[in-house]
């Protein structure tokens, strides 16, 4: 059987849905063996009104002194009484059955049975400490806000909650993976969320079946419009004010617990393009860069393909002192442009594959003096030309510049078909590949809005916030992409102009 299929046989074959009664022994007896008498199950037995009490909790998932203050002090002190107004938990339940007693478990609760009584108490005592909220290293950001999501979901609410303080924010659970059980979030503005977005949303999630789902990159993959673009069709950002503005746009987030990465949709092409400083400078300012990076996707996409379409085909467009200069330095290089160019792009993959994967320390160094000895040495063993060097890294720069990592990454893949093109068919290559490019970005669809808005279809009103950005009180309305409930967003802000 498929280790992803539905239902697996590990999942359906442990006994979870045994009903708890009097006798307190068979009780636990069921529980350890739900938990396949797992050694990190922990019992302590105490006395509860000269009854016989048992705790049981996981080790690993609760936090000790918490545990010891908020349950077991209080029970041993209280002569008389009702276990919930006993014991100091946060949040504390009953239930009568195994399946339901396992779940909260693994959720970091204690279970509290007591004899005689054919349901047990369940106490939240979790509370192990994650990794700090900090600045996420993969969106920097100069002006803006310096904290970014964690792996616990909690934490990662909290950012959300703590910028909407609004009743109408609104959180759907849900339990994905028959194994893993990961629990996900999706979030939304209620009165603003477009309904038919938050079912489609609902109705891509609830209709997964998986053993096991652990982060966001899956959870994309199973959701996504159009698997097999090079393009992301889900944003997935670590940066809370990033995903609080596309809330405030209608769109919908998702958490997933144990990642740091919070997903956004739907989500157009010029998003990825867009980051929170744009907004924290002045217009001008935060168009000009946006242009720029704009720009750095064609760029990214066609330099090399354009300099090996002009030595193959075109060197008549070059003054005749660059054409003197580059046919200098292909003089000995034995190989055609294509191959040069596939071939450099390939050691500049494994350099950035290199550094991502090693210590800090060396990663700086391979970076560095690793791009630089074998740029130096590749040019003087007349395998690669100068100038390839100089456009292959133009195009690296060119390709970083995406606030988004994953589409700089598409960028640089989409480059080895216009490399192929320019080969053979010079600029007109280019041009045909270029174009088959745009006609597939004006296709797509990302949960029903077209990626390439508002460019394909073509909305006047929703350009004042995509390849460039208005003053801020020409921002009246919101983006139509996400077809929100309501799309003014402000009044009159300078209406003190008036006095």
């Amino acid at each position: 059987m498929s280790f992803f299929k539905g239902k697996s046989s590990l999942s359906s074959s442990s006994n979870g849905d045994g009903q708890l009664c009097d006798d307190i022994e068979k009780n636990i007896k069921m529980l350890e063996e739900h938990f396949c008498h797992t050694e990190d199950l922990m019992k302590k037995e105490l006395r509860f009104h000269n009854q016989k009490c048992v705790i049981l909790y996981l080790d690993s998932l609760v936090k000790k002194e918490l545990l010891q203050a908020s349950i077991i002090e209080p029970i041993l002190e209280m002569k008389s009484g009702e276990m919930e107004k006993t014991v100091h938990a946060a949040e504390i339940k009953r239930t009568s059955t195994i399946s339901e007693a396992g779940k909260q478990l693994l959720d970091g609760f204690c279970m509290i049975l007591i004899e005689n009584n054919p349901q047990a108490y369940m106490a939240s005592v979790g509370g192990i400490e994650g990794r700090a909220i900090q600045e996420p290293n993969s969106e920097r950001s100069i002006k803006s806000t310096h904290d970014g999501f964690v792996e616990d979901f909690s934490s990662n609410l909290h950012l959300l909650r703590k910028r909407i303080k609004n009743p109408q924010l609104k959180v759907r659970y849900f339990t994905l993976g028959n194994l893993s059980n990961t629990k996900v979030g999706m979030v939304f503005i209620e009165n603003l969320a477009n309904k038919e977005l938050i079912n489609e949303v609902e109705r891509r999630i609830t209709s997964i079946e998986i053993d096991q789902l652990y982060s966001t990159g899956e959870l994309e993959d199973l959701i996504e419009d159009n698997p097999f673009s090079p393009f992301p069709h889900i944003l997935a950002t670590e940066r809370p004010d990033r995903a609080v503005s596309y809330l405030t746009e209608g769109k919908i987030t998702i958490i997933l617990d144990g990642n740091p990465r919070v997903l956004v949709v739907p989500i157009t092409f010029f998003a990825f393009y867009q980051t929170p400083d744009d907004y924290n400078s002045r217009w001008l300012v935060g168009s000009f860069f946006r242009i720029i990076r704009v720009f750095s996707f064609i760029i990214a996409i066609s330099l090399p393909a354009i300099y090996i379409a002009i030595v193959s085909f075109h060197s008549e467009v070059l003054p005749i002192g660059i054409l003197y200069s580059i046919r200098v330095s292909l003089e000995y290089v034995p190989f055609p442009p294509l191959a040069e160019a596939i071939a450099m792009q390939i050691i500049l993959e494994l350099l950035k594959e290199a550094s991502i994967r090693l210590p800090s320390p060396i990663a700086q160094t391979i970076g560095i003096v690793g791009g630089l000895v074998i740029g130096t040495a590749v040019v003087d063993a007349h395998i690669v030309s100068n100038m390839m060097i100089v456009v292959i890294g133009f195009t690296a720069i060119a390709s970083f510049v995406a606030p988004i990592n994953e589409m700089g990454t598409s960028a640089r893949l989409l480059g080895f078909p216009t490399m192929i093109a320019a080969s053979l068919f010079g600029f007109f290559g280019i041009v045909f590949v270029l174009m088959l490019i745009f006609m597939h970005l004006s296709k797509l669809d990302s949960f029903g809005t077209p990626y390439f808005s508002p460019i394909a279809p073509f909305k006047k009103e929703d350009l004042k916030d995509s390849l460039i950005r208005l003053p801020l009180w020409k921002l009246n309305t919101r983006p139509t992409d996400a077809k929100p409930a309501y799309a003014k967003q402000q009044g009159q802000t300078r209406a003190w102009k008036k006095k």
